[in-house]
Parts: C-alpha cells; structure tokens; sequence
C-alpha cells in the first residue's frame, strides 16, 4: 500500500533531501526531490502528492508560504514541516498555517517514518470519511 503513497521532499540541503530519499524508500514510499520553493510548485502543478514534507528555513522562499500555497491550492495534501528551530513560536505558525505535522531536526529515522505513517493513516482515514458522507447524502 506504502508503494502508492506519493511524497514530495523540500529542502535546499541536499544531504537532507538524499538522507529522507534513503529512509523512505526502504519504507517502500515514492519520492521525488525539491530543492526550492519554485521546483516544488512546479512539481505540484504537475503531479499528484499525498503528503509533501517541507523545510521551514530556505533561502528563497520560507516553507511557510510553500506551506500557505500548498493548503490553499491543494488542500487534500498532507504537509509536514521539519525544522532546526523547534522553539514553541516555528511551531505554532506552522499549525496555524495548516501543517498537519512537524518535526525537529535533527531526528532519527524512525521518528520521520513514524511521523510519515501517521499522517499516512490519519489521510485514508479522512478520504474514507469523505466517501461515506458522500453515500449517506
């Protein structure tokens, strides 16, 4: 089931980006790589991601807005936002943004596919919602 899980990985460190690729594909996910802002859109525009993870802290463009573009043009994808800065105020934006997770770096692997499978679950589990509201109306 994890094969059909797609995931868009944003961050400008390309050791972060390979270090995330490696973990979730063992995991059995898809990946595919962003290193800014304007590469993710581009890639959101023409694919199709059921969760994208996103750096908070980039050069050009703050995952924040990638985060605000994201639940504004596609609001059914799942965000998840790393930070280095996991002070209490990072945080709290990116929930009242919309993220539906985050997670301080540095962390381990298994606390990034754990975080990963969660919101994997809470997802279907929110699509499943939808198709039974849709039958009972």
């Amino acid at each position: 089931m994890k094969e059909n899980v797609r995931i868009l990985i944003v961050d400008d460190e390309a050791l972060m980006r390979n270090l995330l690729l490696k973990i979730l594909e063992q995991e059995g996910y898809q990946i595919t790589l962003s290193n800014s802002f304007k590469e993710a859109i581009g890639h959101l525009n023409n694919e199709t991601f059921e969760i994208v993870l996103s750096d908070v802290k980039m050069p050009e463009t703050s995952g924040f807005e990638l985060l605000k573009e994201i639940k504004q043009r596609w609001p059914k994808t799942t965000v998840i936002m790393m930070t280095a800065y996991g002070d209490a105020y990072t945080v709290k934006e990116a929930l009242m943004l919309g993220a539906d997770e985050y997670i301080t770096k540095p962390f381990k692997s298994h606390e990034i596919s754990l975080i990963i499978e969660r919101a994997y679950w809470r997802q279907l589990a929110s699509n499943r919602k939808e198709i039974v509201d849709i039958e009972e109306n």
